[in-house]
C-alpha cells in the first residue's frame, strides 16, 4: 500500500526501533523529515575516497580497499585485536576491531566496501574509532542488506553520526520509498512546466535513487528551485502582511540634534551616505513601516547613517533602539555613540546640551541598580537612543515611545526576536526597521534571504580610509601561510598598530570573563 503523506510518523513505516534512533540522531519524526535529509554525496564502486582529505574528529563514511588484515593478543588482557588497513591505492588508514575475532574471515584483502567511524591518530597513524562496515557483495552468500544498498550504479553517502552509519539511513530510505505514493507539491504545475522542473515525487526518488549523475542533477535542479520558491513565498506573504502595518510618520525638517550632530562631523559625508540617509528619510517620513537592509564594507560608514537616522526619530518626539548580537559589540556600539554625539549625549547633566538626549545601555550582565537607571530613562523617554542585547526584547523594557529598530548583523537573530522588539511600539503602530550587515551580500541573494527587506548599499569609502584587504588561507594546505599571518601580527604590534582577532562565536552564553586572559 502506498500513501503520499509526508506527514506520516516514520515508526509507522521504518518501525519504532528505527524511527527512535532517527529521531535521536537528526530530529527527524516524519517522512519528510527523512526523505529531506538528502545525500551528502554519491560514490562508486570503482571508486575510492581520497583518505588525505580526512581530519581527526571528523565522522566519515569513506569507500576504501582492504590491503590487509592482522590478528595479534592483547598485551594487558586476554583477547585479540583485528586491524585491517585499507586503502585508497595512495593513503591508508587502520581499521582496528577488539575481541572480535571473526571480523578476520570477514575482512579479505581485496574486498572494497563503506567503512564509518571517527577519525583519529594514534602512533601517526590515522585509524577509524569505533569503526563500522559494509562490503560490497561478491555473491550469493553476502549480506541482503549490502546487496540492496548498493544495487545502484550510484551509492548514496548520507551525513551520519556514531550510532547511525549512511548505510543504515539509507535502508529507512528504501523502506519509505517503497511505499512512496504521488506526493503534493508545492510548485504549481504550470511554474514547474515553465521552468522545466521534476514534480515532487520524481526529485524525491531520484535524489535517493539516481541511476546516474544526471538524474541526480534533475533531483538538485528541481529541490534547490523549491527551496528558493518557497523561501519567496514565505517572504512575498511577509511583505503582505506588513503592509497592513502602520507607522507613525517621523518627518521633521532640520531637527536641532541631527543639525548640531552634522556640525559636529570632522569630515564631509559621502555621496554614498548622503544618498542613503535620503532614502531613510523618506521612508521615516512614511506611515507604513521602514523595513531596510543597509549594507556596507567594514569602514564604509553604516554606524554614522544609522546614528543620523536615530536622532531623526529623536528629533520628532520617537526612541531608536540598537540590537546588537552580543554584549561585547553592544558595549563598543554605546561607547562610539556617546563619543560621537559629545554633549548631545548628555541632555540634563552637567555639560550636557540642552536640546540633546541620553544614550541608555541595556545588557543580560548589567547589575540591578544599573539596569533600574536605564529601564527608568526609556521607560520616561529621557534615553532617545538605546542600545542593548537580546534583553531589550524582555517583556520588563518598556519604552515610551519606540520609533526605530536598528538591527546590527540580522543573521545573528531570528524573526521572531526582531519581531518581538518591533511589537514594544504603542498604540497598535510599528517602528521602522533599519538592518545592518558588513557582510557583502549580492543581489541576487540578498532577494532571497531579504526579500522582506528593501535594500541600500554604501559602495564608497569615506575620503581618507584605507580599502580592507581580505586573504583566505587553508591551514591544512598550506601551513606556512598561517605562521606568516602570525608573523604580521607581530609586526604590526611592533609598530604599536592595532591588530583584530576575530573568533567566530555567536553569543555570550557560558562565557567565564575569569577565563579569559586579560582585559584588552
Amino acid at each position: 500500500m502506498t500513501s503520499g503523506d509526508l506527514e506520516r510518523p516514520l515508526e509507522g513505516v521504518v518501525g519504532g526501533k528505527t524511527a527512535k534512533v532517527l529521531t535521536k540522531s537528526f530530529g527527524m519524526a516524519t517522512v519528510n523529515d527523512l526523505l529531506r535529509h538528502y545525500p551528502r554525496r554519491y560514490a562508486q564502486r570503482g571508486e575510492l575516497t581520497d583518505l588525505s582529505t580526512l581530519t581527526d574528529g571528523e565522522s566519515v563514511t569513506v569507500v576504501a580497499e582492504i590491503e590487509s588484515v592482522t590478528v595479534r593478543p592483547m598485551k594487558q588482557r586476554r583477547g585479540s585485536i583485528v586491524e585491517a588497513v585499507v586503502t585508497d591505492g595512495k593513503g591508508h588508514l587502520s581499521v582496528t576491531f577488539f575481541n572480535q575475532a571473526w571480523r578476520e574471515r570477514e575482512m579479505r584483502a581485496g574486498r572494497s566496501g563503506l567503512f564509518s567511524g571517527q577519525v583519529s591518530s594514534f602512533r601517526n597513524k590515522r585509524q577509524l574509532s569505533h569503526p563500522q562496515f559494509l562490503l560490497f557483495p561478491e555473491g550469493v552468500d553476502d549480506d541482503p542488506e549490502a546487496i540492496a544498498a548498493f544495487a545502484g550504479a550510484l551509492i548514496p553517502v548520507y551525513p551520519a553520526t556514531g550510532s547511525l552509519t549512511s548505510w543504515q539511513i539509507a535502508g529507512a530510505v528504501r523502506m519509505v520509498l517503497d511505499t512512496l505514493g504521488e506526493v503534493d507539491d508545492p510548485i504549481p504545475e504550470q511554474v514547474r512546466v515553465a521552468e522545466g522542473l521534476a514534480d515532487l515525487t520524481r526529485a524525491l526518488r531520484l535524489i535517493h535513487r539516481p541511476a546516474d549523475f544526471a538524474e541526480v542533477g534533475v533531483a538538485r535542479a528541481r529541490l534547490k528551485f523549491e527551496e528558493a520558491f518557497v523561501l519567496q513565498v514565505v517572504l512575498a506573504q511577509r511583505r503582505k502582511q506588513m503592509a497592513h502595518f502602520t507607522a507613525t510618520s517621523r518627518s521633521v525638517v532640520d531637527g536641532p540634534m541631527l543639525t548640531a550632530f552634522d556640525k559636529r562631523l570632522p569630515f564631509v559625508l559621502t555621496a554614498g551616505q548622503n544618498s542613503v540617509g535620503a532614502e531613510i528619510e523618506k521612508d521615516l517620513a512614511g506611515t507604513y513601516p521602514m523595513h531596510r537592509l543597509l549594507q556596507g564594507d567594514v569602514g564604509s560608514g553604516k554606524t554614522i547613517v544609522a546614528l543620523r537616522a536615530m536622532l531623526s526619530v529623536v528629533d520628532a518626539g520617537g526612541q531608536a533602539a540598537l540590537l546588537a548580537p552580543t554584549e561585547v559589540l553592544a558595549a563598543q556600539h554605546y561607547r562610539s555613540i556617546r563619543s560621537m554625539l559629545g554633549p548631545l549625549a548628555e541632555r540634563g547633566r552637567l555639560g550636557g546640551a540642552a536640546d540633546g538626549t541620553r544614550v541608555a545601555l541595556l545588557t543580560g550582565s548589567q547589575r540591578t541598580a544599573q539596569r533600574r537607571v536605564e529601564l527608568l530613562d526609556v521607560i520616561t523617554g529621557d534615553a532617545g537612543i538605546v542600545v542593548g542585547t537580546h534583553a531589550l526584547i524582555q517583556d520588563t523594557v518598556e519604552f515610551r515611545d519606540l520609533a526605530l529598530v536598528v538591527v546590527d548583523e540580522q543573521h545573528r537573530f531570528g524573526v521572531e526576536q526582531r519581531a518581538a522588539l518591533a511589537a514594544k511600539a504603542r498604540d497598535g503602530t510599528r517602528p521602522h526597521v533599519l538592518v545592518m550587515t558588513a557582510t557583502p551580500i549580492p543581489r541576487t541573494v540578498a532577494m532571497t534571504v531579504f526579500g522582506d527587506l528593501d535594500i541600500s548599499t554604501l559602495s564608497e569609502l569615506p575620503a581618507g580610509r584605507t580599502p580592507i584587504a581580505t586573504h583566505v588561507i587553508s591551514t591544512r594546505e598550506q601551513p606556512g601561510h598561517l605562521i606568516r599571518a602570525w608573523e604580521r601580527v607581530k609586526e604590526e604590534a611592533a609598530q604599536n598598530h592595532r591588530v583584530f582577532v576575530v573568533c567566530p562565536r555567536i553569543g555570550d552564553e557560558g562565557i567565564d570573563e575569569k577565563s579569559i586572559g586579560g582585559e584588552g
